[in-house]
């Protein structure tokens, strides 16, 4: 019996999952989102154009592959089926190779107005939110209250779509804040008859049958480690678990089941949004990396936030998720850079501290480790023989830290930019 293996992301998201899954499908039949939603953005660059897949599985444009939307996703209707027409022009009608579970939760307009009157309420101390409903939607699946896909299929939906609506209504009065459903409540509805011609499936069912029938599955996360909600940086976290755990909980696999832990980390962190940075620049040296990077939000467009790599946090997030081999992106960002620094502990109250605490958001100033650059242009390079040494010595300081292998090296965004050890 086929173990499911796990991709996702180990620093705070937008470590370039997308690209990643991408280039693994031809060896996996089956993709499967297994938490998040369409506050997730995974970019894929091929044949010179760049997509990004916000709740469809980054397989999807794999000739042969099966692709499913996990219980443990939640979806926005009318976000979804944007994604499906712009896919179909590209790769033609997917609707033999997309699979969404019956379980997964409908985020609601009311959703996303009750997202946005919730940070709009925060003022100063807002979180960062995308403002695509997900937050209350998960509130709502907590709460007993959610709508699922499964429900579509049913004589009482547009009742039940009703009476939740009215609830939020209810909610939305508590707030000082203006709004109007009716445009995209129009658009959200006419979204879900358009969803009808896919098939809504028991994806635990599905997915473990596979599993019995020794086809190869991977579980692809969405954001990233440090979004946890329950181990990330409170609360400037996302509402789903990031971690494998969410493997087992958003596609119902038994832990028994998981195998390979594939862990993708940026040569450097970024961060979309409010919360704990530690090794954030505020200087030159951090708009450099936003402009060489492209740093700029897939789903939102913000300007990521620019740091050096925080090994402090890499560490905890591979201990917390199992990682049995390591992948590194962007790493031909810092092609230009003489020096390039790593955070191997923080300085807390004037203590050192090597492991990630709970006090995460208190002053943390990170102690870090200094290396020589490259300072040549590796896009080119396919061979891990090839790297210059000064490459070689930071992956091999990465590995001895971690306990980790790093298989897989980006070299740049096209799926064909990369190193494979």
């Amino acid at each position: 019996m086929k173990k499911i293996d796990v991709v996702l992301g180990l620093q705070w998201g937008d470590e370039g999952k997308g690209k990643v899954v991408d280039v693994l499908t031809p060896d996996y039949n089956v993709i499967a989102r297994f938490q998040g939603g369409p506050n997730a953005g995974h970019s894929l660059v091929f044949d010179g154009d760049r997509f990004v897949l916000h709740t469809v599985p980054s397989g999807i444009f794999r000739k042969d592959s099966v692709n499913v939307i996990g219980n443990g996703v939640v979806i926005d209707p009318v976000i979804l089926m944007d994604e499906i027409r712009a896919i179909e022009q590209k790769a033609g009608d997917i609707t033999g190779k997309l699979l969404i579970s019956k379980r997964a939760h409908l985020i609601l307009p009311t959703h996303r107005m009750l997202d946005a009157a919730s940070e709009a309420a925060k003022g100063k101390s807002k979180i960062g939110s995308t403002l695509k409903g997900i937050g209350p939607t998960y509130m709502d699946k907590t709460g007993r209250n959610g709508l699922r896909i499964g429900d579509i299929l049913s004589p009482e939906f547009q009742a039940r779509y009703d009476a939740l609506k009215q609830k939020h209504f209810g909610l939305l009065a508590q707030y000082d804040f203006q709004y109007d459903i009716t445009e995209y409540e129009k658009q959200w509805m006419q979204a879900i008859g358009e969803l009808k011609r896919f098939s809504f499936i028991e994806s635990e069912l599905v997915v473990n049958d596979y599993l019995a029938k020794d086809v190869p599955v991977l579980a692809e996360g969405a954001q990233g480690a440090m979004l946890d909600i329950d181990f990330g940086t409170y609360p400037f976290v996302t509402s789903s678990n990031t971690m494998t755990a969410g493997v087992c909980t958003g596609l119902g696999v038994a832990p028994n089941r998981v195998g390979k832990v594939m862990g993708i980390f940026k040569a450097y962190c970024t961060r979309v949004g409010s919360g704990p940075f530690p090794t954030e620049l505020f200087d030159e040296t951090g708009e450099r990396l936003r402009q060489i990077g492209h740093e700029f939000g897939a789903t939102t467009g913000r300007p990521r936030r620019c740091g050096w790599l925080d090994l402090v946090a890499l560490k905890y997030a591979v201990m917390m998720n199992g990682v049995s081999e390591l992948i590194m992106m962007k790493s031909d960002v810092l092609n230009t850079f003489k020096t390039i620094k790593v955070a191997v502990a923080y300085e807390i109250g004037g203590k050192r501290v090597d492991y990630f605490p709970f006090e995460s958001g208190e002053e943390v100033t990170p102690v870090y480790k200094e290396f020589a650059g490259w300072d040549c242009d590796i896009t080119g390079v396919r061979k891990y023989e090839d790297f210059p040494q000064q490459l070689k010595d930071y992956i091999a300081f990465i590995e001895a830290e971690t306990g980790c292998p790093v298989k897989i090296i980006s070299v740049g965004p096209d799926r064909k930019e990369i190193v494979i050890r």
